[in-house]
């Protein structure tokens, strides 16, 4: 659930705080008052695109940040696998955007990035724009729709994908044409034997720059060795001379004050530590040999080093292992034939196991879409539509239709008029047909992935933001839809931007977006709204600038009866 969102210096807001709660959420305001901005802003905090049009004018940035409030494993393990701490049941986003749409990105005040915030946003919102079908819908939304109700896995069936399409890609290799075999394996061969002659061992780079900085500061250690090794052991005025003076003098005294033995224990104890330094200096200097000889062979094999990783790199690890990589390849390039055959083989286990994985999707998407299609078109009907409503699951197991989501196409189909044929959901003309749909859809999809969602992980349900998605649509069929958000919000929050006063009525929270001038500079403004002055918005909705008494009865008529 989205508890706060905060902008600073973002459009034609300077400083903007507002607290969301459950339910139902409308924001409204007159026409040109800036009703999407805060959609806008909250779809570049879930990894929208930014472009640096956003900051106000003459403002060095703009802010962006909301508060969460998330009890998700899923979310959680995305925090962790991008060693980001959580913080308890909230999450905190922040995104600055700077001039030339860069900026700096933070979860929970820890640095992060626009990926990170991508992968985050399945867990916490969805944004359904107006007419996003037509932008949006395509052959992957429609599937990940289904999936979405259908609570599909794909990881088992992308991995499985993986392991074939690796194998298939190396059998390719292996069957290229003799001109580009033999030029594969000259270049394989050849990178082979440069690292095999290096004879490379892990962590020898590490090891040889120490030894470097050694060599090349050789006097100078050994020199602050010996300082050391006289101050603390050797010389007459040394630490360890001063020590046996000191304790001859306190043993003497001793004699006469007991109290002074645990002293002198104490002062032993120091006398023999500084030695064991002393010593260990002595040894250490003693090891230290000033080689110009040595010290070019390390700087010519670290040079080697340096060079192998800019071709193979970037770490040494890594050269290691594109060593052991060619080192496959030229084998079974000069084993063709058994190579080729034993591959063949495991493309086909890989093949199989795939096929397995992919079907059993494929029959829980036809199970679904069964489901979805009869609860959707029962959804758009209680919209004030007469709709026919179908999902269509095709495609066959043949290769060519095999990708990491198995190998069905999904076609969403309507008639929205008695006797008309099914068509494509995209295509329908009307924009106040296809909000509706749309709505009816996402309800339908939300709710039944929703609560597959919350038994797996025992999350809490998400936000769903419409933008203006009743654009188009009025009177009756404005009614149906007021109503269908508001239900849905009973197990969702919901924040919706709207220009319907049927639509408004049924709010849970109402905000007020207006656009003031004030020294010479436009500002946007949001705050929320109860009681008359909520009846005042809503009769201005129905009503236009003028207001009049009839509007006002009116609005307050409605809003009671939809309360």
């Amino acid at each position: 659930m989205l508890v706060e969102l905060r902008l600073e210096n973002y459009a034609v807001i300077d400083s903007l705080v507002v607290e969301f709660a459950s339910g139902l959420n409308l924001l409204t305001g007159e026409t040109g008052a800036g009703k999407s901005i805060l959609i806008d802003a909250l779809s570049l905090l879930l990894g929208e695109k930014a472009s640096s049009d956003i900051i106000r004018s003459g403002a060095e940035k703009a802010v962006i940040s909301a508060v969460f409030e998330v009890e998700s494993k899923l979310a959680e393990q995305v925090l962790e696998d991008n060693g980001l701490d959580g913080e308890d049941a909230s999450l905190i986003l922040r995104r600055e955007i700077s001039p030339g749409g860069k900026g700096r990105v933070f979860v929970n005040n820890q640095p992060a990035t626009v990926a990170v915030l991508r992968q985050l946003t399945p867990h916490l919102a969805n944004i359904h724009a107006q007419n996003e079908s037509l932008l949006s819908f395509g052959a992957a939304a429609r599937l990940g729709l289904l999936d979405v109700y259908a609570g599909t896995d794909l990881e088992g069936t992308a991995e499985a994908f993986s392991r074939w399409k690796s194998i298939a890609g190396r059998i390719e290799e292996l069957e290229r044409n003799e001109q580009d075999r033999l030029r594969l394996l000259d270049l394989w061969t050849f990178q082979k034997r440069e690292i095999e002659d290096a004879k490379l061992q892990a962590g020898e780079d590490e090891c040889l720059e120490a030894e470097k900085r050694v060599l090349a500061n050789a006097e100078k250690i050994y020199g602050s060795a010996m300082q050391a090794f006289d101050l603390l052991y050797e010389g007459p005025a040394s630490t360890s001379a001063s020590l046996r003076s000191a304790q001859r003098h306190l043993e003497e005294l001793s004699h006469f004050e007991p109290k002074f033995q645990e002293a002198l224990s104490a002062l032993e104890s120091a006398r023999i530590s500084v030695e064991d330094v002393g010593a260990s200096l002595r040894d250490y200097a003693g090891g230290i040999e000033a080689s110009p000889e040595h010290l070019a062979e390390v700087e010519d094999r670290l040079a080697l080093l340096d060079r192998l990783k800019r071709k193979y790199g970037p770490t040494l690890d890594d050269v290691i292992r594109h060593g052991k990589e060619v080192t496959q390849k030229v084998s079974e390039m000069e084993n063709k034939d058994e190579a080729l055959r034993q591959l063949h083989g495991e493309l086909s286990k890989a093949a199989e196991h795939y096929l397995k994985s992919a079907r059993t999707i494929s029959k829980k998407r036809y199970e679904a879409a069964c489901k979805l299609e009869k609860l959707v078109e029962s959804e758009i009907n209680d919209l004030a539509m007469k709709t026919k409503f179908q999902i269509e699951v095709s495609g066959t197991d043949e290769e060519g239709n095999w990708s990491g989501s198995g190998f069905d196409q999904v076609v969403y189909l309507i008639s929205t008029n008695p006797g008309e044929p099914l068509r494509q959901l995209e295509q329908i003309a009307s924009g106040g047909e296809l909000s509706r749909v749309m709505l009816a859809l996402k309800a339908s999809v939300e709710a039944g992935g929703t609560a597959r969602s919350q038994k797996r992980t025992g999350a809490l349900q998400k936000t769903l933001v419409f933008d203006e998605i009743d654009t188009g649509i009025g009177g009756r069929a404005a009614e149906a839809v007021g109503k269908k958000l508001k239900a849905l919000s009973r197990t969702n929050q919901l924040i919706c931007v709207t220009h319907l006063p049927q639509i408004a009525t049924f709010a849970d929270h109402h905000y007020l977006i207006e656009k003031k001038t004030a020294g010479g500079r436009t500002r946007t403004t949001v705050r929320p709204i109860s009681g008359e002055e909520r009846t005042e918005e809503v009769a201005r909705m129905l009503s236009g600038a003028k207001l009049t008494e009839t509007s006002r009865k009116h609005a307050e008529q409605m809003i009671k009866q939809n309360a």
